[in-house]
């Protein structure tokens, strides 16, 4: 990956983007988009939206969500210690002991999820999974005064982890699930911006995907687009604990093994053909991925938008979803962006994609 792209990719995965507050990260997607695009503006939504060739035909949206899950202070008590619930789907066993940051009136405000020590726990509640109801953020202060100069009701945050590549190409982060494809999207824009197209392109790092696909509904509707194609994560099958039931149901993805392509009734079949073709042509490996339904994507909603769109997903392998160190390989994501560049530059007016 050029050092270009990787050091966007760097200042993206260290910004919190919560549901419904994804600002932080969507400045930095918006200023490195200003770079290259013909147009960039963010809706009413939270939706930032790249333009490329415009007034070109047809109108493709390309669209990866940049939110991420995310906690919300629910009450503060009179010791200054806060409550929280989640901002979509955690594991609460994983929150225990972390450092988390939250962004407060002041600018970014620290702490750690606190728990009963497990030395104070009777036989029967160490056995027990944790609920988020029995967990606290503490940030250190001695009063419910003192933690609401820093911290109010409502305010969201993270866990307080950032992007680090550990070995060859495989690289963490919280996040990865799905500012990676906010990313791709992205990088396919710049790719694309050096080709000749007809199509009208726009990139979108869509808001709220974790909390209900909310951000591709509203976008997909205002764009009104010809194809749409989201980027996304889906689970890499090549680690403990996922076996022969996991790889029947979700196939076999391994990390370095390239971009996922979906097949299914959410995707339009002349779009899957194209970007299976695009692929096979500039050598890009890659592995098809079954989902009989909805896939739970932005591919989702998108298709759904007005009169219909011809919808595809390309996901990139993650482990660890939902977790603070998700796992990506970045040869995955090269590819993914690749793909996605190389097919869109083949659609014009003259593509076929009545299904069948």
């Amino acid at each position: 990956m050029k050092k270009e792209s990787l050091d966007f990719l760097k200042r993206l995965m260290e910004a919190p983007s919560p549901s419904g507050y994804e600002g932080p990260a969507a400045e930095i997607w918006r200023a490195e988009a200003k770079k290259f695009s013909d147009q960039v503006k963010t809706d009413l939504h939270g939706n930032t939206i790249a333009v490329l060739n415009k007034g070109g035909s047809p109108r493709v949206m390309l669209a990866g969500h940049i939110d991420e899950i995310g906690l919300m202070i629910q009450s503060i008590d009179e010791n200054g210690f806060a409550r929280f619930q989640g901002v979509g789907g955690w594991d609460p066993q994983i929150l225990p002991g972390q450092r988390v940051v939250f962004i407060g009136k002041k600018g970014p405000v620290k702490g750690i999820i606190g728990k009963k020590p497990v030395h104070l726990m009777e036989q029967g509640e160490r056995t027990k999974a944790v609920k988020i109801e029995e967990l606290w953020v503490d940030f250190g202060t001695g009063s419910k005064k003192e933690t609401e100069e820093l911290i109010s009701i409502g305010d969201v945050g993270v866990i307080d982890v950032g992007f680090q590549i550990i070995h060859g190409n495989n690289a963490i982060a919280r996040g990865f699930d799905d500012r990676i494809g906010a990313f791709v999207v992205l990088e396919a824009l710049r790719l694309l911006s050096k080709m000749n197209i007809s199509a009208e392109v726009y990139a979108v790092a869509t808001v709220q995907e974790e909390i209900g696909l909310r951000g591709a509904h509203t976008a997909a509707f205002g764009i009104d687009p010809k194809v749409g194609i989201a980027v996304d994560v889906t689970f890499a099958t090549d680690y403990p604990g996922m076996g022969s039931k996991e790889k029947d149901i979700f196939g076999n993805i391994k990390l370095g093994g390239g971009p996922v392509i979906a097949r299914g009734p959410n995707i339009n079949h002349r779009v899957h053909e194209l970007l299976v073709k695009t692929a096979k042509e500039k050598k890009i490996p890659y592995v098809i991925e079954a989902i009989p339904r909805g896939t739970g994507t932005d591919a989702n909603a998108i298709q759904l938008s007005r009169a219909g769109v011809a919808a595809g997903l390309i996901s990139v392998p993650n482990r660890n979803m939902h977790t603070p160190v998700e796992m990506v390989n970045l040869e995955d994501v090269e590819g993914a962006f690749s793909l996605l560049a190389h097919a869109v530059a083949k659609i014009t007016d003259k593509t076929n994609l009545i299904p069948f």
